[in-house]
């Protein structure tokens, strides 16, 4: 079975004024429907979640082991 590529950073909780996750940035709908979505949906929610990020009231207090290897693997280590 494939892994299926998630924006999940494990700081799940909504803001309540955007109703996007804090830590993903997706809907609560989004997140429900995740595994079902065909790969091309999730692509196209996926990059609009950096601009969504920017929107919600307050940002995750740490980095995460996901953000952390993501960060590594965008500068090449």
């Amino acid at each position: 079975m494939a892994e299926i590529e998630s924006p999940c950073i494990l700081v799940c909780s909504i803001d309540i004024k955007t109703g996007y996750c804090f830590g993903c940035g997706r809907t609560r709908d989004e997140i429900a429907a995740w595994l079902n979505m065909p790969p091309g949906q999730r692509r196209a929610v996926m990059e609009t979640l950096p601009d969504r990020l920017e929107t919600v009231e307050r940002r995750p207090r740490r980095e995460t082991r996901r953000a952390r290897l993501a960060r590594l693997r965008a500068a090449g280590g």
